[in-house]
C-alpha cells in the first residue's frame, strides 16, 4: 500500500528539544490520520539536527466511502428546529426519514484521495506545533523553533503539494551542510532518502548516530590504553548536534588534573560537551578528552583537537583560579554573606535557614545515631559554598565543592563528606546516604524545605512544583527506608517547628523595617535574662497550638505573640512571620509523604490502594508502614489472604447495614447454648488470634500477624457458610454482630482492610 513521507527542513534545531519533537509529529500525525479515517500500518518519526522526518506505511489510496444516520427533531417539533436541522444537514425535507414520530436524515460522503487529506493535515500540523520555543522570521507569521525552509511531502512516490505562510513542498532533500555540499537530490521513497542522505553524510535515526559515537570513541580510546567515562545525557545531546559524528581525540594540560575531578568533568560537559577520559589502571582522569565533530577532517582531527584544548585550556584556567581564591577563605568566614541573600521573603534569608537547619540536624542526630555537635557543624556550614566563585561558575556543584573546601581546611571527613552529600539523593537512581552525620544533615535539608513551604502554605499543585517539594519527599522517604531509622513524620515536623527558635536569638536582630526584606542589621548586645527565657518558652509552646499565630520582633528586639492579627495589621517598623498551624502542617506533610511513598511503590509493582490501608490506621512511622504494606502484600497474594479479605468485607457491610439502624452490640461475643458448630468454632478462633494479632502488631512482627489472621479464614468461611447473621432470636443475633465486630477489629490491627482494591 502507499507510503507517506515528510521532511520538515530547517535550520538547526536545539539537541534538547529533538527527542520530544519526534514523539510530538507522531502524536499529532496519528490523531490527524485517525480523525479523516486513515490508519496506517505502521508510522516511525526520526529527528536531527535540521530536519524533522516522518514515514507511514500502509495508508489507503484514498478515504473510504461514509454512510451517517443522523437524529433530528420530533416530528411535532416547531418549524424553526426543523429548518436548523435541514441547514446544518445540507438537505431538504422530502429527504428526511420520518420513524416514530422522528425526523432522521440519511448522509453519505464520498471519500476524499489521500493526498488532498495530506494537504490539509500536515499544514495543521506546522502551523500548531508544539515547541517549547518558536520564533517568526522575515514578514511571515508562521513560528518555528528556527526558520522552516521547506517541507518534503511525497504520497505513494508522488509530490503532495501545498504552502505554509511562503514555504513550499518539494520533492528533494539535502545532505550534509558541508560535506554534502548542500545539494539537493530527488527523492522517490523513503529508502531513497535515507540512502541518499548517508550518501550525503546524514544519519537520519539518532540511535544510529549515538552508536557511531560510543563505538569510535571507546575505540580512540583503547588505541590510547585509556578508557571513555560513558555519559548517556550527553551522548544524547551530542547525537543531537551533528548529522556525520566524528568523535576526536584530544590533549589537556596534565596540570589541570590536580583539580577535583567533577571540575573538570563538569567543565567539559557542560561548557564543550567534551567526554572525560580515564586511566583504567589507576581510575583516575586522564589528561585527554573526546569531543565529537560534525566533520570528518583530512587531517583526522589533529586541528580540531588542538583548537578544542585551547578552549578546554581556557575554561579549567578559570576554573583553577576560583579554586585556589576560594581556598584562601575559610567557610565560617563565608557565613557572614549568607546574611544577604534571601531564601524566601516568606522564611528570612539563607543565614536563618542554616540556624534552622543546625537546630534540626542537632535534634535528628539523636534519631540516626550520629554525633549532635558533628551534625550540626555539617549542617552549619552546608550551604557556605553558595558564596564561592567555583559555585558561581558551576552551580551543579554545589554541596560537592563544600565537601572538598571542608578537606582542604582539614576538617574532620565526616563533616567534608555530610556537607558534600547533604542535597542526596537528588534523583532515583541517586544513592542514598547511609552515615549517620551525613543522613542528620540531609534529613535536616530536605524536612526544613518540606516544612518551611507547607508552614507558608506554598505547597505543590497540579504538575506545579517549584520548590521541588516532590523530590525532597521522595529523599526523605529513601533515606528512612534505606537506613530503617524510626522517625515518626509529625515528631519530624514538630522538630522543624522547635527550630524557628533562632527567630528569636537574643543575640542579633531579625529584621527593622517592613520595607527592608534581607539581611540582618548584625550583631546585638543583650544578655540572657528570665524575661527572654520565658519568650522563648512561650514561643516553643505557641509553635505546637492549633490556632494560628504570629510571631512579631520589633524595633526595640521585644518579642509578641498575637493569635488574632494579621500580618497586614502589623504596625510600622514590625516584621511578622506567620506560620500555619502545626497540627494541621503535620497531618498535609504526613499525607504528602504517603502520596509519594504510593508513586515510590507503584514503581517498583507495588499496589498502592495497600499505602492507603495502612495509612488509615494513622501510623505516621514510615520505615513502620512500609513493613506493613509489605507484609499485607504477601497476605494478600495469598488464598487465605484473598478468602479472609472476601469475610471481611462480607462482615464489613453486615455491620454497617447494622451500624444504620442503631448502635452495635457491644462486648465480646459469648458461646451461646444450643449455637452451631461454625458459630462455636469461630468465637474460639477470634478469642485466640486476636490477642496474638495484637501482640504480634506490637512487637511489628507484620508478617506473623498476618499469619495469625490466615488462621481465621477456615473459621470465618464456615460461619458464613453455615450461620445466619440475623437470627430471628434476638440474642443469637446480638451475639454473632459481636462476633463480626471482633473479626473487623482483629484484622484491623494491621491495616484498614476497606481500603484494600479487588
Amino acid at each position: 500500500m502507499p507510503q507517506l513521507l515528510i521532511e520538515l527542513f530547517s535550520e538547526e534545531i536545539p539537541a534538547r528539544m529533538q527527542a520530544q519533537a519526534a514523539r510530538d509529529l507522531d502524536r499529532m500525525a496519528r490523531e490527524r490520520l485517525a480523525a479523516a479515517g486513515l490508519e496506517p500500518s505502521s508510522l516511525r518519526t526520526f529527528a536531527g539536527p535540521r530536519r524533522l522526518t516522518l514515514v507511514a506505511e500502509g495508508l489507503a489510496a484514498a478515504q473510504a466511502d461514509r454512510r451517517e444516520e443522523r437524529k433530528g427533531p420530533r416530528t411535532s417539533a416547531p418549524e424553526a428546529a426543523l429548518e436548523g436541522f435541514l441547514r446544518s444537514t445540507g438537505l431538504t425535507r422530502d429527504q428526511l426519514v420520518e420513524r416514530d414520530g422522528v425526523w432522521f436524515a440519511e448522509l453519505t460522503a464520498t471519500g476524499r484521495a489521500t493526498p488532498e487529506v495530506i494537504a490539509e493535515i500536515v499544514p495543521d500540523i506546522i502551523r500548531n506545533f508544539p515547541w517549547p520555543k518558536s520564533m517568526t522570521w522575515g514578514t511571515g507569521t508562521l513560528r518555528w523553533v528556527r526558520p522552516l525552509r521547506h517541507v518534503l511531502c511525497l504520497f505513494a512516490g508522488a509530490p503532495v503539494s501545498f504552502e505554509v505562510d511562503g514555504v513550499q513542498t518539494v520533492d528533494f532533500a539535502v545532505g550534509h551542510r558541508f560535506m554534502g555540499s548542500n545539494r539537493p537530490f530527488r527523492v522517490k521513497s523513503f529508502a531513497s532518502y535515507r540512502s541518499g542522505l548517508e550518501k550525503r553524510f546524514v544519519l537520519l535515526d539518532a540511535e544510529e548516530r549515538k552508536l557511531r559515537i560510543l563505538a569510535e570513541a571507546r575505540r580512540l580510546c583503547a588505541d590510547r590504553g585509556l578508557e571513555l567515562v560513558e555519559d548517556a545525557g550527553l551522548l544524547d545531546e551530542v547525537a543531537g548536534l551533528a548529522e556525520w559524528p566524528v568523535p576526536i581525540l584530544g590533549d589537556m594540560d596534565p596540570d589541570f588534573l590536580a583539580l577535583p575531578p567533577e571540575v573538570i568533568r563538569t567543565s567539559m560537559r557542560n561548557h564543550q560537551k567534551y567526554f572525560a577520559v580515564r586511566d583504567p589502571a589507576t581510575g583516575r582522569l586522564a589528561p585527554h578528552f573526546v569531543t565529537v565533530s560534525n566533520i570528518a577532517a583530512p587531517d583526522g582531527g589533529a586541528v580540531i583537537a588542538a583548537g578544542n584544548a585551547k578552549v578546554l585550556s581556557a575554561r579549567l584556567s578559570d576554573a583553577r583560579f576560583f579554586w585556589d581564591e576560594d581556598r584562601k577563605v575559610t567557610l565560617e568566614s563565608r557565613l557572614e554573606k549568607l546574611k544577604s541573600v534571601t531564601f524566601h521573603a516568606r522564611l528570612g534569608t539563607l543565614a536563618e535557614r542554616v540556624e534552622r537547619l543546625e537546630h534540626l540536624a542537632s535534634a535528628l542526630s539523636v534519631r540516626v545515631g550520629a554525633d549532635p555537635a558533628k551534625a550540626a557543624l555539617a549542617a552549619r556550614l552546608c550551604k557556605a559554598d553558595l558564596t564561592t566563585g567555583m559555585v558561581g561558575e558551576f552551580p551543579e556543584l554545589q554541596g560537592l565543592m563544600g565537601g572538598y573546601y571542608a578537606l582542604e581546611e582539614k576538617l574532620t571527613p565526616v563533616t567534608a563528606e555530610a556537607i558534600r552529600d547533604h542535597y542526596r539523593p537528588i534523583g532515583p537512581s541517586d544513592e542514598v546516604p547511609d552515615r549517620p552525620v551525613t543522613m542528620a544533615v540531609a534529613l535536616a535539608e530536605k524536612l526544613d524545605t518540606l516544612a518551611a513551604f507547607f508552614a507558608i502554605n506554598e505547597k505543590p499543585t497540579g504538575s506545579r512544583d517549584p520548590y521541588a517539594l516532590r523530590r525532597a519527599a521522595l529523599g526523605v522517604i529513601r533515606i528512612l527506608l534505606n537506613s530503617e531509622v524510626r522517625a515518626p513524620v509529625r515528631e519530624l515536623v514538630a522538630d522543624w517547628y522547635r527550630s524557628l527558635r533562632c527567630f528569636v536569638d537574643p543575640g542579633r536582630a531579625l529584621y527593622a523595617s517592613t520595607r527592608r526584606t534581607t539581611g540582618y542589621l548584625g550583631p546585638r548586645s543583650r544578655t540572657d535574662s528570665e524575661i527572654f527565657q520565658t519568650y522563648v518558652e512561650e514561643f516553643e509552646a505557641a509553635l505546637l497550638e492549633a490556632e494560628p499565630m504570629v510571631v512579631a520582633i520589633d524595633a526595640d528586639f521585644d518579642i509578641r505573640f498575637d493569635r488574632s492579627a494579621s500580618a497586614g495589621e502589623a504596625p510600622e517598623g514590625e516584621i511578622l512571620y506567620r506560620f500555619r498551624p502545626y497540627r494541621e502542617v503535620a497531618e498535609e506533610v504526613l499525607a504528602f509523604l504517603a502520596d509519594r511513598l504510593k508513586v515510590s511503590l507503584r514503581e517498583q509493582g507495588r499496589r498502592h490502594d495497600l499505602v492507603d490501608a495502612v495509612f488509615a490506621l494513622g501510623d505516621d512511622d514510615l520505615v513502620r508502614i512500609y513493613a506493613r504494606v509489605e507484609a499485607l502484600s504477601h497476605f494478600l497474594t495469598d488464598e487465605d489472604g484473598a478468602n479472609l479479605l472476601a469475610g471481611y468485607r462480607r462482615a464489613t457491610n453486615i455491620l454497617r447495614a447494622e451500624e444504620k439502624k442503631g448502635p452495635l452490640p457491644s462486648g465480646p461475643a459469648e458461646v451461646l447454648v444450643g449455637a452451631p458448630e461454625a458459630e462455636i468454632a469461630l468465637v474460639a478462633a477470634v478469642a485466640e488470634a486476636a490477642p496474638r494479632v495484637a501482640a504480634l502488631t506490637d512487637a511489628e512482627d507484620f508478617a506473623g500477624a498476618m499469619r495469625a489472621l490466615a488462621d481465621l479464614r477456615g473459621p470465618v468461611d464456615a460461619f458464613f457458610e453455615k450461620v445466619l447473621v440475623n437470627a430471628e432470636d434476638p440474642q443469637a443475633r446480638d451475639n454473632r454482630l459481636r462476633l463480626l465486630a471482633q473479626v473487623r477489629a482483629a484484622m484491623s490491627e494491621v491495616a484498614d482492610f476497606g481500603q484494600v482494591n479487588g
